[in-house]
């Protein structure tokens, strides 16, 4: 996720002088954002087959957990419309071998394009945020002696309700 956000600052940054780079840069971008998207669907599934711990029934974790699947979900899905909807024809590939179609038209007048790109620049800037709360906040639990790291691994679960 990381790595994908630093990518996407340094595609944007990098001047059209430097096209081969900037071109491979958006490349790995969108790969490791299409990848992403294909690996929380994955962890989804295996979610819907083991639901979380009963301690973490909490409204709060909940919601968290819920805000920051769906970000998973949404930031990749804008971004591949971003890269159809601009004025461009550039292709998406995984890898630069693996032909990835574009399901919508470039928009010609850039309405569409206008709103979706600042719409996935923002929604990841939240995920980021986001993540790294989470991230604290499984840290401080950590370290107040709550094991959620051994939850998160499959070691030592609470035993569900009943």
């Amino acid at each position: 996720m990381l790595a994908t956000l630093g990518l996407g600052l340094l595609m944007t940054a990098l001047p059209f002088t430097r096209l081969l780079e900037k071109f491979l840069a958006y490349q790995l971008h969108k790969t490791l954002g299409l990848l992403a998207f294909a690996v929380v669907l994955a962890r989804l599934v295996l979610r819907a087959r083991r639901p979380a711990p009963a301690a973490l029934g909490l409204a709060g974790a909940r919601l968290g957990q819920a805000v920051l699947y769906a970000l998973l979900l949404a930031v990749p899905v804008l971004g591949y419309f971003t890269a159809q909807l601009a004025p461009g024809p550039v292709p998406t590939t995984i890898f630069l071998v693996i032909p990835v179609p574009h399901l919508l038209a470039p928009d010609p007048v850039l309405f569409v394009f206008a709103w979706v790109r600042p719409l996935h620049q923002a929604a990841s800037w939240a995920l980021v945020s986001l993540a790294g709360a989470h991230a604290g906040l499984a840290l401080w639990h950590h370290r107040h002696g709550v094991p959620v790291f051994r939850r998160i691994w499959g070691r030592d679960a609470p035993p569900g309700p009943g």
